[in-house]
């Protein structure tokens, strides 16, 4: 008799395994076993599972002929380290614990974005992005006038001359980034004659200065006033066609720019390419619903934190019940009843965390309303959005706009056009911006004035871009304030036909040049707020 050196068990002279732990007994030389080394070129163990399994229920027969299940005590050995690992989770304090729970957290985080789907950007394009507008007039003689809003600059928080305001004296405030320039514009009237517009629309060009084409349509850009011929939603062109019966003409509003991706989140899930990110908000550095109105003024609070906004007057039929205001936080309980299981939602001592709120609305969204292909002419206000459980871009927007001002958080209207990776194929698309409020003690950690510590982030919803302008997304125009709501109908509404005319808008892309820095990869995965 002897015992194995692995387990202490007895063993038997012949015996050439360990009928207890299952081992070889490498002290027995065996000329079988020496052959399968050759072959096999694993370690003692794993050779011998490989060549002389056992039978999966672990019963083998004993020198003496009886059964024995080798497993037996392997099994109880693992029972005995599981409880002791629970036994001493238990032990742990309850910081301790809490802790645990994070690392397995960012365990499961980082294995699931591993093999999350994701979405590819380039990191910076220049291009120029046509839009076009088809004509036709089926009988008599008719006319169309349209406005085509002219499309800015844009910085990462816009319209604003710096961010971050730092009171130690020492560093310099923070100069917003470029996320869109453009560089220049024309107008190209039936593919053929082109006429150059100023940037920004200046100096204007007034209806009594229009320049007439050779077939008699006219074009200008007048500013912004109150006359029929003037601008309704910042400076624009003009253009007034006119079409005798079953004439056609095509109006392109090709716009050359430069767009680069940027970041408004603070998270290890950005690419560090990405600029923004280290000066982003995230649910650790967010502060809380009441500091929004601290921040900036309280002037996007006032402007786009009202719970009901852009009364499109009475919209039966598609909206069902859900009519008149687009974004409607305070008319229909089934607002208030997603916006109170979002909260439900939130980890605890983050149920004022203004980041969490938001971050957990656009995982909702992602999660139970789907996309809609064929949405209706007239889009579903925010409630018949969630409704309906479906719903296109701005109805999208509208539903994540509705959820969020119950919470006094700032959301408003962008309206653009987007493509793919390839910059191939384009479709008309409107999105958001919303206002985060850095929290208090971060703010005075790094030296920052209270009053700028906040974001104003883009957040497109059913393209998983969270706090995230990537160059697939063009700028036309972005929401200003406007308490009757006459803006956006105005965008919606661009121009008048007359008669018999019909109207097709497309995009297209006319000429690209090659991205700078690379792609990069937007993972599509709900957050972890703990």
């Amino acid at each position: 008799m002897g015992n194995c050196p692995y387990c202490r068990s007895v063993t038997l002279p012949g015996d050439t395994i360990c009928y207890s732990c299952g081992r070889v007994l490498a002290n027995i030389k065996s000329p079988n076993f020496a052959a399968e080394q050759q072959f096999n070129r694993g370690t003692v163990e794993s050779t011998y599972m490989k060549t002389k399994r056992p039978s999966k229920s672990g019963i083998v027969m004993t020198h003496k002929g009886k059964r024995r299940n080798i497993l037996k005590r392997r099994k109880n050995r693992f029972r005995s380290v599981v409880m002791l690992g629970l036994v001493a989770f238990i032990m742990l304090s309850p910081q301790a614990r809490e802790h645990v729970f994070e690392k397995w957290a960012g365990i499961q985080e980082y294995v699931q974005l591993a093999a999350a789907p994701y979405h590819l950007y380039p990191i910076e394009t220049t291009y120029t992005l046509g839009k076009s507008i088809d004509y036709y007039n089926s009988a008599g003689n008719s006319y169309a006038t349209e406005s085509l809003a002219i499309p800015t600059d844009v910085s990462s928080l816009y319209e604003q001359n710096s961010s971050f305001v730092y009171t130690d004296g020492v560093t310099p405030n923070a100069t917003p980034e470029s996320i869109q320039i453009i560089n220049s514009i024309e107008v190209i009237i039936n593919d053929a004659e082109k006429i150059p517009i100023p940037l920004n629309g200046i100096p204007s060009k007034s209806f009594d200065d229009k320049i007439t084409t050779s077939n008699g349509h006219t074009v200008w850009w007048p500013g912004v006033g109150p006359g029929i011929n003037d601008c309704k939603i910042g400076n624009c062109v003009r253009f007034n066609l006119s079409l005798s019966p079953g004439e056609s003409a095509r109006v392109t509003f090709a716009v050359n720019l430069t767009s680069t991706s940027y970041s408004w989140w603070s998270s290890t899930r950005v690419d560090s390419r990405i600029a923004g990110y280290e000066d982003g908000i995230n649910v650790d550095r967010s502060g809380t619903f009441d500091d929004i109105s601290e921040r900036g003024g309280g002037s996007k609070l006032i402007q786009f934190g009202a719970k009901q906004w852009y009364n499109r007057g009475s919209m039966i039929g598609e909206d069902g019940p859900y009519q008149n205001y687009a974004i409607d936080a305070i008319q229909f309980d089934i607002v208030q009843e997603t916006a109170d299981t979002i909260s439900a939602s939130i980890p605890e001592g983050r149920s004022d965390n203004a980041y969490a709120f938001a971050r957990a609305t656009f995982d909702y969204l992602h999660k139970n309303v789907a996309y809609d292909k064929e949405a209706p002419v007239v889009a579903r206000s925010g409630p018949a959005c969630l409704a309906a459980s479906i719903g296109d871009c701005d109805e999208q927007t509208n539903a994540f706009f509705s959820i969020l001002r119950t919470k006094g958080i700032p959301g408003w209207y962008v309206f653009g056009a987007l493509t793919d990776s390839t910059f191939q194929t384009w479709e008309g698309h409107a999105w958001g911006y919303i206002l985060l409020p850095m929290s208090d003690s971060w703010c005075i950690s790094q030296n920052i004035e209270l009053d700028s510590c906040f974001v104003e982030g883009s957040v497109d919803v059913v393209n998983n871009k969270w706090l995230l302008h990537t160059p697939t997304a063009f700028i036309d125009w972005i929401e200003e304030a406007d308490p009757s709501g006459n803006l956006v109908k105005a965008y919606y509404q661009p121009g008048v036909r007359c008669c018999d005319v019909e109207r097709q808008r497309s995009f297209s892309t006319l000429e690209f040049q090659e991205g700078t820095g690379g792609t990069f990869q937007i993972k599509k995965l709900a957050e972890n707020l703990r």
